[in-house]
Order: C-alpha cells, then sequence, then structure tokens
C-alpha cells in the first residue's frame, strides 16, 4: 500500500531528541508518528491530557502543602516510615488483584 507522504517542521534540537527516546523504546521516527496517528484515530483526538500552563502561584502551591501536611498529622499519617508507606501500597495493590 503506498503511504501519503507528511511532512513536519520542527527544530533540529527537538528532532535529535525524540528520535534518542524512540530508538530507546526500538522505534524509528516514522513508525513513532503512525503510532501517534493511529491511537488518535482510536481515541477521537489527541492521544494524551492537554491543557493550559498552570496558573498556580508560589503562594497556592505553599498553602496546598501546607494543608496536606495539616491534614496528614491529624489522621496520624505524618511520622510513617517509608516502610510503613510500602507496606500499605503493597496491600492496596494485593486488595486491587484479588478483586479482579
Amino acid at each position: 500500500m503506498a503511504g501519503a507522504l507528511v511532512q513536519v517542521r520542527v527544530d533540529e534540537a527537538l528532532k535529535q531528541k525524540v528520535t534518542k527516546v524512540y530508538e530507546g523504546l526500538g522505534l524509528d521516527l516514522s513508525s513513532a508518528v503512525r503510532m501517534f496517528f493511529t491511537r488518535s484515530v482510536q481515541v477521537g483526538g489527541i492521544p494524551f491530557s492537554v491543557s493550559a500552563e498552570s496558573t498556580y502561584s508560589y503562594e497556592d502551591a505553599m498553602e496546598n502543602i501546607m494543608k496536606i501536611r495539616s491534614d496528614s498529622v491529624k489522621n496520624g499519617t505524618a511520622d510513617m516510615t517509608l516502610d510503613e508507606i510500602n507496606a500499605i501500597i503493597a496491600d492496596c495493590r494485593k486488595k486491587r488483584r484479588a478483586a479482579k
């Protein structure tokens, strides 16, 4: 089947970077673009989330961090060890697999 030619102009540095990424996945640039197009058709749009740049300020971020910290103190999770956190995650994953 003869293919249609699609040409795109991109910055050379970007092309080199993305080519390296795809090569690491065992793909050439053309195959990756075909995959993108195919997935776009499957989902009926761009196959990843697209949103405007965040409008959060430093103050917003700090306010959120402080709220999360306060909530963790209230619910007793502020002083958990990494092992305790990993055990909870492992338990949740185990329950999820058992529910399937």
